[in-house]
C-alpha cells in the first residue's frame, strides 16, 4: 500500500464503497435492487422548459407567418364566428318610466248634423257646386250654427276644431251675399271682401266674382298688375297686404263689405298683430261699416284682444259640447273671454272623434332607429299610409330628409340595386319648411296633395291652414311647445269625420308632458318602443348574415336588438362617409338644441337642456361621439360675425351726462326695430339752437 500511487488508492476506495452500497440495497431473496427516486436536477428543469417553449412555438406559429397569410386566417375565423358590431345602443339608457295618467273624457264636437243645405235659401249654384265636387250636402256642426248668423249680416267669433269645415262656414254666406247684390259686381270695382289667412285657401263657383291671392314669395309686379285689373275677393297674408298698402297706389277698400280673419290664433303666433292693426286702420279710413268674422281653433288671450278691436257686437259660436253650446249673445261672450284668459293654462281642446292618439317613450340614443322602424312598418309593410312628421327646425328637416332617403330608400351605393328599387318604389319622402323658396314649397305641397302615399317631413309651417286629404298618421318627433300647437298638428288628420292616428315621441325625462295633455282633456295611449322595433324583423337588409342560421321564429328580442344595431350602423356609416355630412349632422344637432332651449317657462321642468345627454342625443343624428365645437357651426337663424363691440366700461367712460348714458343703454338693449325713429329724433334735436 505504501508503494501505491495516491491516485490509485483513491480509485480503490471508491470501488469498495460502491460494492458495499450494492450489497446493502440488494434484497435478501436475491431480487434485483429497487430503483431509488431521484430528485430532479437542474438539467431536468431545463429540459422541461425547452419542451414547453417548443409547444408555445408550435401554437404561436401564426406570429411568424407573413401578414397576408395571417389576414386570411383571421377572415376564416370571422366566417366561422360571426362578428356583431355592438354600438352601445342598448346600454346605459335611462329607465323608461311608467305612464300614470287619469282617464279623462275628451271634448267632442258634433261634426255632422242631419240638416242639409237645401233647407237654406241659397243660390242653386252653391248647392250644385258642392255636389259637383262630391261633398256631402249635409251641414257640419259649425256650418249649421255659423251660416244662418252670417247670412243675417252679424259679426261672429267662431271657435271650432281644425278640419271641421270652418272655411265653408264663412265662404257660403260670403258668396251668397256678393252674388245677390243689386248691381252686378265688376272686376274693376276692387275688393268687396278681404280674407286674412296664414296660408292660401281659395274657392268660388261664380265666374264674375274674381278671387285673388297676395302672399310672400311671389313677384310684387305681377301682384300689382292683378290689383290694377281688379280682385273682388282678396285673400292675403297680413305681411304682404301691409306691404301693398304702403307701396301700391291702386289698392283701395272703398267697397269692402267683409273682413274675415281665418286661423286668427296662428296669425298672432306668427307675430302679425301689428300688421293686422295697420290693415284695420286702412279699412276704417275708407269704410267703417262692414261685416267682420274671426275664426280660430283655440281661444287665446291674443284672439280675445283681437276680437275686441275688430268685431262689433259679435255672436260667439262654439261647437264643443261641454265648453259652450249653441249661439250666445255678445254680453255673455264679453264675460267669457276674460275668464278664459285668466285660466288659459287649463283650456280644454276639442279633438276629432275618430282620431286615435298615441305616445311612445324612447331614449335619446334609440330615437333615430325607432323613427325609421315606424316609417318602414306603416309606409312599406302595411302600405296605403300617408304620413306627416313634424320637427322643430328647418335644419333637422333637411338632414333627416336626406338621411332617411339615402338609407331607407336604398340610395346608398352599398345597397343592392334590386333591393333599392323595391324599397324606393314604396317609400316617397318629401320635405317642407320655411327656408324653402315659395315655388318649391308650392310644388311639394301639390305633389303631396295628389299622392296616395308618402312621408312629408316638415316644420310647424304645415301645422295649420293646410287641408291635406288622406293623411293617416301624424308623427311629432319633437314635442310641440304648447297643447294648442299639439292640437293644430294632429288636426292635419282625421278631418271631417275621417279616421286618423297621431304619435308623440317623448324622451323618458319628458314623461310629464302626458299629464299636461291630460289636464287639457287630451287622452293618449302608449305604444311600446320594442313593438315598433320588432318590425325590423320583416326587412332582411338589417339581418346579420350568419352561416347555418335558422330562420327566426317570432320576434327574438336579441335579434331585434341586433337588427336595430345594424340599422344604426348604416346611419352612422352614411353620416361619417365624408366631412360634409358630419358637418351637416352637427348643424342639425345644434339647431335641435337651440330649439330645445326655446320652450316656454311653464314647460322648463319638462323640457330642460340640462336633462339631455349630449352623447346620447348625438346618436340620434348618426354621430358616433358627442361633438365638441357646436358653437362654431352656423345655423339658419344665426347672423354673420360682426366686429367686436367695445367693452361696457369703455362706453361709460365716454359718456357725458345722464342723458348720454340713457341713450347708450337704450341702443344697447333695443331690438333694432326703432332705429329709424331714433335717427329722426336726433336730427330734430340738432336743429334746435343750443
Amino acid at each position: 500500500r505504501s508503494s501505491m500511487n495516491p491516485c490509485c488508492l483513491v480509485c480503490l476506495l471508491t470501488l469498495k464503497q460502491s460494492s458495499a452500497l450494492k450489497r446493502k440495497l440488494q434484497s435478501p431473496h436475491g431480487n434485483p435492487p429497487l430503483k431509488r427516486k431521484r430528485k430532479p436536477s437542474i438539467n431536468t428543469f431545463k429540459k422541461c422548459a425547452t419542451e414547453a417553449d417548443l409547444r408555445e412555438k408550435g401554437s404561436s406559429s401564426q406570429k411568424s407567418l407573413p401578414k397576408k397569410q395571417l389576414t386570411d386566417n383571421r377572415n376564416e375565423s370571422r366566417k366561422t364566428k360571426p362578428f356583431i358590431k355592438t354600438s352601445s345602443l342598448f346600454r346605459n339608457n335611462p329607465d323608461i318610466p311608467e305612464i300614470h295618467r287619469k282617464a279623462v273624457q275628451q271634448v267632442q264636437e258634433n261634426v255632422f248634423t242631419t240638416d242639409c243645405f237645401s233647407q237654406l235659401d241659397l243660390h242653386p249654384h252653391l248647392v250644385s257646386g258642392r255636389k259637383a265636387v262630391r261633398l256631402e250636402t249635409f251641414f257640419f256642426g259649425v256650418q249649421k250654427q255659423a251660416i244662418p248668423v252670417l247670412l243675417q249680416g252679424k259679426d261672429a267669433l267662431v271657435r271650432s276644431q281644425t278640419g271641421s269645415g270652418k272655411t265653408l262656414a264663412y265662404g257660403i254666406p260670403l258668396v251668397q251675399s256678393l252674388q245677390g247684390m243689386e248691381s252686378k259686381i265688376q272686376r274693376s270695382d276692387g275688393p268687396y271682401a278681404l280674407i286674412l289667412v296664414p296660408t292660401r285657401e281659395v274657392g268660388g263657383p261664380f265666374a264674375w266674382i274674381v278671387p285673388g291671392v297676395l302672399m310672400g314669395g311671389e313677384k310684387r309686379k305681377s301682384e300689382k298688375a292683378r290689383l290694377r285689373k281688379g280682385i273682388n275677393i282678396l285673400i292675403s297674408t297680413p305681411g304682404r297686404l301691409v306691404d301693398h298698402i304702403k307701396s301700391t297706389e291702386c289698392i283701395h277698400f272703398r267697397r269692402t263689405q267683409w273682413l274675415i280673419i281665418d286661423e286668427a290664433d296662428r296669425i298672432l303666433d306668427l307675430g302679425f298683430e301689428k300688421d293686422v292693426a295697420v290693415i284695420l286702420n286702412a279699412l276704417n279710413a275708407e269704410r267703417e261699416t262692414r261685416q267682420n268674422v274671426l275664426l280660430s281653433a283655440t281661444l287665446t288671450e291674443g284672439v280675445t284682444r283681437l276680437a275686441d278691436i275688430s268685431l262689433n257686437d259679435p255672436v260667439s259660436i262654439s261647437i264643443a259640447d261641454d265648453i259652450q253650446k249653441g249661439i250666445k249673445p255678445a254680453s255673455q261672450m264679453d264675460r267669457e273671454p276674460s275668464s278664459s284668459s285668466n285660466c288659459m293654462g287649463q283650456e280644454n281642446f276639442a279633438v276629432p272623434e275618430k282620431l286615435k292618439q298615441y305616445v311612445m317613450m324612447v331614449p335619446s340614443k334609440l330615437r333615430l332607429v325607432t323613427l325609421a322602424a315606424f316609417v318602414l312598418e306603416k309606409c312599406k309593410f302595411e302600405k296605403h299610409h300617408k304620413m306627416i312628421i313634424f320637427f322643430s327646425s328647418c335644419e333637422q328637416v333637411e338632414f333627416y330628409y336626406e338621411l332617411l332617403l339615402k338609407v331607407l330608400s336604398g340610395g346608398l351605393e352599398s345597397e343592392q340595386p334590386e333591393r333599392s328599387s323595391v324599397s324606393s318604389a314604396s317609400l316617397q319622402f318629401l320635405r317642407l319648411h320655411g327656408n324653402m323658396e315659395q315655388e318649391e314649397r308650392t310644388e311639394v305641397f301639390q305633389e303631396f296633395l295628389k299622392s296616395k302615399t308618402g312621408i312629408l317631413l316638415c316644420t310647424d309651417v304645415a301645422a295649420r291652414g293646410l287641408d291635406l286629404p288622406q293623411v293617416t298618421w301624424i308623427v311629432q318627433y319633437n314635442a310641440p311647445a304648447s297643447p294648442a300647437e299639439y292640437i293644430h298638428r294632429i288636426g292635419r288628420t282625421a278631418r271631417i269625420g275621417c279616421h286618423g292616428n297621431s304619435l308623440l315621441v317623448l324622451a323618458p325625462s319628458e314623461a310629464e308632458y302626458v299629464s299636461l295633455l291630460a289636464s287639457h282633456k287630451i287622452n293618449v295611449s302608449e305604444i311600446k318602443m320594442e313593438k315598433v322595433l320588432s318590425s325590423l324583423m320583416k326587412d332582411d337588409r338589417f339581418k346579420l348574415h350568419r352561416p347555418r342560421s335558422k330562420k327566426s321564429c317570432g320576434t327574438d328580442p336579441q335579434e331585434v336588438r341586433e337588427r336595430a344595431t345594424v340599422l344604426q350602423t348604416k346611419f352612422e356609416n352614411y353620416v361619417h362617409s365624408n366631412e360634409g355630412t358630419v358637418r351637416w349632422a352637427k348643424k342639425a344637432l345644434q339647431s335641435f338644441l337651440c330649439a330645445y332651449t326655446t320652450y316656454p317657462r311653464n314647460l322648463k321642468h319638462i323640457f330642460h337642456i340640462k336633462s339631455l345627454h349630449l352623447g346620447h342625443v348625438a346618436k340620434s343624428f348618426g354621430l358616433r361621439d358627442a361633438p365638441q365645437n357646436l358653437t362654431a357651426l352656423p345655423t339658419a337663424g344665426s347672423k354673420k360675425k360682426t366686429k367686436p363691440r367695445p367693452k361696457r366700461s369703455d362706453l361709460l367712460k365716454k359718456t357725458h351726462g345722464k342723458r348720454r348714458l340713457a341713450e347708450i343703454l337704450r341702443s344697447e338693449y333695443s331690438s333694432g326695430m326703432d332705429t329709424g325713429v331714433s335717427k329722426v329724433k336726433k336730427k330734430k334735436k340738432q336743429r334746435k339752437p343750443g
